[in-house]
């Protein structure tokens, strides 16, 4: 506690608190007077995962859009980039992502030295979501998570070669993953639950999977809360297609879809 006081004065306020170890912004505050302070560390404490009990101050970036780059570590090969995915977020969730996603090459170059450096240090071998902010002045490493993405379900419409399930598996098992090459334009949606509950169905289906070029995922997830991700929808084009128009389709089919629960 001490010690987030001093970082605060060093950051500025306002600023970001994180928790040292979190996933989908669990723990994660904006302190904007010093009243703030003690109650963002408590609240970074009760929503941290593991034993950590370090928190993260960050400064605000101005920035204009985030990505994330899918990173694949392996043991006898080359580390390898998936093409850039973009992701819109709410409350620290995931809601939309896109790939690929618009990223001048310089900016692009940058981010994939970032993420060889850093999964290097870490070591080890699979995908890992390498997240960044892309401003005016460059690129900002974000976060990391090491394991398949949120954002990267996108690959499950089929944008590359391997989704990142594959990819994960490949290189946890040693096995060769000689490219990874872009197939299609895609996008995900997410289907969220309204309240909390158990037991969850699933209505609109037949209209949603009435759509050509997309899909849906449900999760089989077995208990409901307010703004849970419980299934995503998926649409993708051929290469050189209008990426918006296929986001919004995306968005479109994740509506007809409501989660029941009792």
């Amino acid at each position: 506690m001490d010690e987030l006081i001093t970082a605060v004065k060093t950051v500025g306020i306002p600023c970001v608190i994180k928790p040292l170890m979190s996933s989908s912004g669990k723990g994660q505050s904006v302190i904007k007077t010093e009243a703030d302070i003690e109650k963002a560390w408590n609240y970074a404490q009760a929503g941290k995962r593991g034993d950590y009990t370090e928190v993260i101050a960050e400064a605000f970036v101005k920035f204009n859009s985030e990505i994330t780059l899918l990173t694949v570590t392996q043991k006898n090969g080359a580390t390898l980039f998936c093409p850039p995915i973009g992701h819109r977020q709410e409350r620290g969730d995931y809601q939309e992502s896109w790939q690929p996603a618009e990223i001048n090459s310089e900016y692009l170059k940058e981010a994939q030295v970032m993420a060889d450096k850093v999964t290097k240090a870490l070591t080890g071998e699979g995908i890992w979501g390498v997240e960044f902010f892309l401003a005016d002045d460059g690129v900002y490493f974000s976060e990391l998570s090491p394991r398949p993405h949120d954002t990267g379900m996108v690959t499950l419409a089929g944008t590359q070669n391997f989704s990142e399930f594959e990819l994960h598996a490949r290189a946890v098992l040693g096995l060769p993953i000689p490219e990874i090459t872009l197939e299609r334009v895609g996008a995900s949606a997410v289907i969220l639950a309204d309240k909390e509950g158990v037991h969850p169905t699933f209505t609109g289906l037949e209209n949603a999977m009435n759509n050509k070029l997309s899909d849906l995922r449900i999760f089989g997830k077995p208990v409901t809360r307010p703004y849970r991700r419980m299934a995503v929808a998926l649409t993708y084009d051929k290469v050189g297609s209008n990426v918006e128009a296929i986001k919004k389709r995306a968005i479109e089919i994740a509506k007809m879809v409501k989660v029941e629960s009792e």
